[in-house]
């Protein structure tokens, strides 16, 4: 791939490319509703929600200067240091070409630093989604870890760090 690509902490300016992303995807996946990502208050402003916690990080993908994609990295139970893998999403033209290894590794290698454990959620027709998070070790859990948000999720990953 002879594209630039470049992995940044979001910006105002990022928002509204997230959220077309992030809801473009959901609705492919008819996961357009609520229990989902999909209707989650702070979609619209990424940048303002997660620099509001500073142990929350959000990462942008720009590919040759277009946002194509995200990934964050949220607070889950800070008493038992799990954090949570949030909003991993590409553009369909960025699909299929390698670069959610890339935003993994960043929200892992940040996550690693600041917490013991990371856990997901997803859904099974997300089933490419799925066999990333096994590739990175993330082991699957019968149910969510108490406090979960999206209850139209299935499917429940942690990993050790």
């Amino acid at each position: 791939m002879d594209k630039s690509v470049l992995i940044r902490e979001i910006e105002a300016k990022d928002d509204k490319a997230m959220e077309a992303i992030i809801k473009s995807s959901l609705e492919k996946h008819h996961l357009d509703h609520e229990g989902t990502a999909y209707t989650d208050p702070q979609l619209a402003e990424l940048s303002s929600y997660y620099q509001a916690r500073p142990k929350d990080k959000y990462w942008v993908m720009e590919l040759d200067g277009e946002v194509v994609g995200g990934v964050g990295i949220g607070i889950y139970n800070e008493k038992q240091s799990i954090c949570e893998l949030q909003k991993l999403y590409l553009a369909p033209s960025a699909q299929g070409k390698g670069l959610s290894r890339k935003l993994m590794k960043t929200a892992l290698d940040y996550a690693s630093v600041h917490f013991k454990q990371c856990y997901l959620e997803t859904r099974h027709e997300l089933e490419a989604a799925s066999s990333l998070y096994e590739k990175y070790g993330f082991q699957s859990l019968e149910k969510p870890l108490e406090g979960s948000e999206h209850s139209a999720m299935d499917r429940w990953y942690i990993k050790v760090l």
